[in-house]
């Protein structure tokens, strides 16, 4: 499989980002705006997203029910280099299904998710997994 996006700088306050039929407008103002995502928080969306799909595709191979998800992600950076040193998320499942099962859909998560893993590779990535 191959993904393919591509970016172009509107002028010094954004920019934006196409694939297939979206758009993302991006955050590359250096003074930073408030209507868009930066670079590392476009990489913390990829991994909420990364996280939510891979519930919505094992959900029903477990059958596993569920009312909501919602995740929360926090990032810590360095200065010097500048690189992401470790990533904590928290899921937070609505659902009736046992902790045992809940558990069992972490397990899940964690093992098939594309962008998830890739980060692992470069980074701490780490998280916890409770019924909202």
């Amino acid at each position: 499989m191959d993904y393919h996006v591509s970016a172009t700088r509107l002028d010094e306050h954004g920019s934006e980002a196409r694939t297939k039929d979206a758009v993302i407008v991006l955050d590359t103002d250096v003074k930073g705006r408030k209507d868009a995502f930066n670079p590392a928080e476009l990489l913390l969306a990829s991994v909420a997203a990364c996280m939510i799909k891979g519930i919505e595709r094992v959900s029903p191979m477990l059958q596993f029910q569920l009312r909501g998800v919602k995740v929360a992600i926090h990032a810590v950076r360095q200065d010097s280099p500048p690189l992401i040193t470790e990533i904590h998320y928290e899921l937070m499942i609505d659902t009736d299904e046992t902790d045992q099962r809940i558990e069992l859909l972490h397990t899940n998560v964690r093992k098939y998710g594309t962008i998830s893993n890739t980060i692992a590779r470069s980074t701490r990535l780490e998280g916890t997994i409770r019924r909202a």
